[in-house]
């Protein structure tokens, strides 16, 4: 290195751009990047590092989020010369300088006086405002702020006299020694006006009622209340609702009544028309000339313009009638509308808030006036004629317009057949008769869970004599021992008065329920709440209750059905239905137990007699003759013939007879299920 050469700074420099000094935020425009304002992020020559955190604090965090919504305000004033006027040389104006923290801006607003003649509002926009100079290279922040000192915005000098309690402490804050408020000088041009406004007296010899500003205070604003008038003395009278409002503007009343749906009276427009309301009413009738608010005493020169008259100051002939003002009108009070007491009960939102602000009154606690709600008379509807549905006869009563009977279609979406679930519970019922060949014949009895509706159908049995098919169309069955022409709507079967031994009359004709289909069984004990016939727990709770002669009747019962002390009891015993206690306890042991396909008490009804049939069918469908079928076609052929399972145990018993290619062995399946020829080994009760 050369003596008196310096090395060149440049050299290893990889950054050469101009730093951005210019950006907007919601809109105002600002100065960034003052930490790095030179090329390539160093500082220029001369240039000392500023940080954007220019009114401290805020832990570390950046400015725009350590005091967001934070705004100091000061009041100030500053003097405006005027110089074309003789009256006044310069002009004080008050205003308030709001400095913003987050970002070092300043707006100035000078409050709106009404009359002033000067357009008032923002000053100076919100920006970032220059020291004056020869500091103008830098801006203004919270530390250039303090009460009693001068500041320059743009030339024109602000005096600064007090600020607000936010802004007091947070200077203190900072470390600042807050000056002392000060006072803003009067404006010369208005106290001159409030002198002459309070010299200036009017030189008449009458009194002048100004009822202008309390028109333009008031206009709109009326007091609304909500009274009554009890008028039950008198002939025919009644309780009157009313409605009285008071208009602040002028100070009269007026008030409405509220008439009923169908009270039968005339709906006047008024109760009384808006006009101020004497407190003492009816009043003497006057004769003309003695209502005058002044006398005239003398009368001076010619009649006409140029005459003078002197006027009675003591107001000698007048007369002082009071009248209901607002300071009269409370909740409770009672007030005389022209011989008629009216009681103030109550009053809306406005009117309270009136009353809170004005006269300090939080008791707002209203008066019951309201008659009770008169007793609702029942609706007699005619008794049913026989014609049609008793549905259609009770909506031709309910209007003019006819309309068809409503149905619950939620219920019917919810309870019809999905896919292989039908939502009918089926029992086979017998014909409680003293007839020996009708008490053989078995019927189908399908109870709809849709639309509550039952059909009964005869399974044809041989050598009996009796054809079979369609006993009762599928509809509403009404319940027995009900009165034909009545008012009341009939009552109809429900699927709760069905179960195993009830006994229904269908038509006059008497049916006992002895065997149900699986799916009934299972239904009504998933719900037990709605079946209490199928309810384990009320059935156990029966069994605690009973007395103890019946438990040595059950006792003996048991012994009987089981000479061998083999502590198995079969299911013959306890004909024709087991009950859901048993099927809760689990007795297998007594045999293959009752058959749950409907029609199947009787032996000609056996569902085994079936199984070379099902066997016929598989061999057929097995075209390979490989003794084997798949899963899905066997499935298909045990539904066609009705096997009484389940979809879920039907599919876990094929996985025992399958195998990987999901194809059954439908001789294996056939054997096991054949219970007669392979019966199941007893065992031994669980409980």
């Amino acid at each position: 290195m050369l003596l008196g050469r310096s090395p060149d700074k440049n050299l290893g420099k990889e950054k050469f751009h101009k730093s951005q000094h210019f950006d907007y935020s919601h809109g105002v425009p600002f100065l960034v990047g003052t930490s790095k304002p030179g090329i390539g992020g160093e500082l220029l020559f001369g240039q000392k590092p500023r940080s954007r955190l220019s009114t401290g604090g805020g832990g570390g965090a950046p400015s725009w989020l350590a005091f967001d919504k934070q705004v100091l305000c000061f009041n100030a004033h500053f003097q405006e010369p005027v110089c074309q006027r003789r009256e006044e040389t310069y002009r004080v104006r008050k205003c308030k300088i709001y400095f913003y923290l987050e970002d070092d801006t300043i707006q100035v607003v000078e409050p709106e006086v009404r009359n002033s003649g000067i357009s008032q509002g923002t000053l100076i926009r919100r920006q970032r405002i220059a020291l004056p100079p020869p500091r103008d290279d830098q801006f203004y922040t919270s530390h250039h702020f303090n009460l009693n000192q001068d500041v320059v915005l743009f030339s024109r000098c602000f005096t600064i006299t007090d600020c607000d309690p936010f802004t007091l402490g947070f200077l203190r804050r900072q470390g600042m020694r807050v000056n002392p408020p000060a006072s803003a000088p009067a404006d010369p041009y208005s106290s001159l006006r409030r002198e002459m406004e309070d010299s200036m007296k009017p030189l008449r010899p009458y009194e002048r009622m100004d009822t202008l500003r309390q028109f333009l205070d008031h206009d709109r604003n009326v007091l609304q209340f909500f009274c009554y008038w009890d008028d039950s003395d008198a002939a025919f009278g009644l309780p009157h609702q009313l409605t009285l409002h008071y208009f602040l503007a002028d100070d009269t009343i007026e008030i409405r009544e509220v008439f009923g749906r169908n009270s039968g009276r005339d709906a006047v427009p008024k109760f009384l028309n808006r006009n101020r309301l004497p407190k003492k009413a009816p009043m003497p009738t006057r004769q003309p000339g003695m209502l005058t608010d002044r006398t005239v005493l003398n009368v001076f020169g010619p009649t006409g313009n140029k005459g003078r008259y002197l006027l009675d100051n003591l107001k000698i002939g007048s007369t002082s009638d009071e009248f209901y003002t607002d300071r009269d009108l409370t909740l409770g009070a009672v007030i005389n509308v022209w011989g008629r007491n009216v009681v103030l009960c109550d009053c809306d939102n406005f009117t309270k808030e009136y009353y809170r602000t004005k006269y300090g009154i939080e008791d707002f606690t209203p008066v019951d006036y309201r008659p009770g709600p008169a007793p609702r008379v029942p609706r007699e509807v005619p008794p049913y004629n026989g014609f049609g549905s008793e549905e259609d006869s009770l909506c031709s009563c309910q209007g003019l317009v006819l309309k068809a009977p409503k149905k619950d279609f939620r219920k019917l979406m919810e309870k019809d057949r999905q896919g292989l679930v039908s939502n009918v519970l089926r029992f086979v019922g017998k014909m409680v008769t003293d007839v020996s060949a009708d008490s053989e014949r078995r019927f189908i009895i399908s109870y709809f869970l849709s639309d509550d509706t039952v059909s009964v159908y005869e399974r044809t049995k041989r050598n009996l004599g009796v054809m079979g098919g369609k006993f009762l169309e599928r509809g509403r069955v009404k319940k027995p021992g009900q009165e034909l022409l009545k008012s009341e709507m009939s009552e109809y079967f429900e699927a709760q008065d069905l179960y195993l031994g009830a006994r229904l009359v269908f038509n006059a004709q008497e049916f006992q329920l002895v065997e149900a289909d699986e799916f009934a069984i299972s239904y009504m004990e998933q719900n037990a709440e709605e079946f209490p016939m199928a309810n384990i727990g009320t059935i156990l709770s029966k069994l605690k209750s009973i007395s103890k002669d019946k438990q040595k009747e059950i006792k003996q019962f048991f012994a009987m059905s089981d000479p061998a002390n083999t502590f198995i009891i079969p299911y013959e015993p306890f004909s024709p239905d087991p009950g859901p206690l048993l099927r809760r306890v689990g007795a297998e042991g007594a045999g293959p137990g009752p058959d749950p396909v409907p029609g199947a008490g009787a032996p000609e009804e056996d569902p085994l007699r079936e199984l070379p049939e099902m066997a016929n069918a598989f061999l057929y469908e097995d075209l390979d003759r490989t003794g084997r079928l798949a899963t899905r076609q066997a499935r298909t052929i045990c539904k066609a013939f009705k096997i009484p399972l389940a979809d879920n145990l039907l599919m876990a018993l094929f996985e025992r007879f399958e195998n990987e290619a999901e194809e059954l062995d439908y001789d294996a399946f056939l054997s096991k299920i054949n219970w007669r020829e392979n019966p199941l080994p007893r065992c031994c009760p669980t409980t």
